[in-house]
């Protein structure tokens, strides 16, 4: 009896495709701290991990802020902002809340005056796929091939799966973008507050290092003595001060 293996063949290589898309996804974005980077590695690992995706986008809506881009390909850029208003599979995606897919441009007319651009540019199909980042940031991948056809129902899955979870990814980049920011707020103060700036001049005097090295000095000895900061600081102050017997 002859069975015909291709098609659990097939789905089995786009379950692997997909989970090393995602992982590598999390590999690139799990430590970053700025937005516009994350965007920037997001599309050129979709770009280079999709079968049949020659080029990968990104249209961000950031709350009263002008949209913004990020694209594998500058040349492609002007397909992802909204030079060509609001009829392009992007901004279809963003306002609808779901996947938008044209797999042969040659037959689209949802969007005229972008359809024209993209052929002229080599793309012929896309796949436009929601992203919710936060309450403030909106976006949507979007995925070109450069042949009709292509972009195929299980390309359409990998695009909903990569949508859903860098929208986990780009929502952590913000929290770690705002805990940096108030890191960075607090340790400014730090440097000029009383005992603890005091302590920081001293280990610079003594390391001959800058000031934001010095509080990590600091911070490293709070830490391995188990003891708040300003206590480490007082009795570093202190030992500096104290007489010397003679």
């Amino acid at each position: 009896m002859n069975l015909d293996i291709r098609e659990p063949l097939e789905e089995n290589l786009g379950v692997l495709e997909t989970a090393a898309l995602l992982r590598e996804l999390t590999a690139g974005l799990i430590a970053v701290t700025d937005f516009d980077e994350a965007l920037t590695r997001l599309v050129r690992v979709a770009r280079d991990a999709v079968p049949g995706v020659t080029w990968c986008g990104f249209t961000t809506l950031r709350a009263g802020e002008p949209a913004g881009v990020a694209g594998s390909e500058p040349r492609l850029a002007e397909l992802d902002d909204l030079r060509h208003g609001p009829d392009t599979p992007a901004m279809s995606a963003i306002r609808r809340r779901e996947m938008v897919l044209s797999a042969d441009l040659a037959a689209e007319d949802r969007w005229p005056a972008w359809t024209r651009r993209a052929r002229a540019l080599g793309v012929h199909g896309v796949v436009a796929a929601p992203v919710d980042v936060d309450d403030h940031v909106i976006g949507a991948v979007n995925l070109y091939a450069d042949r009709p056809h292509v972009l195929t129902a299980r390309r359409q899955l990998t695009a909903m799966l990569l949508a859903e979870h860098a929208g986990l990814l780009l929502a952590a980049v913000r929290d770690r973008a705002r805990q940096s920011a108030r890191t960075g707020e607090s340790d400014a103060a730090l440097l000029t507050e009383g005992v603890v700036g005091q302590a920081i001049g001293v280990i610079m005097t003594q390391r001959g290092c800058p000031a934001p090295e010095a509080l990590e000095v600091l911070r490293s000895a709070a830490s391995s003595l188990d003891i708040p900061l300003r206590e480490v600081a007082e009795r570093l102050v202190a030992t500096v001060s104290r007489p010397r017997e003679s």
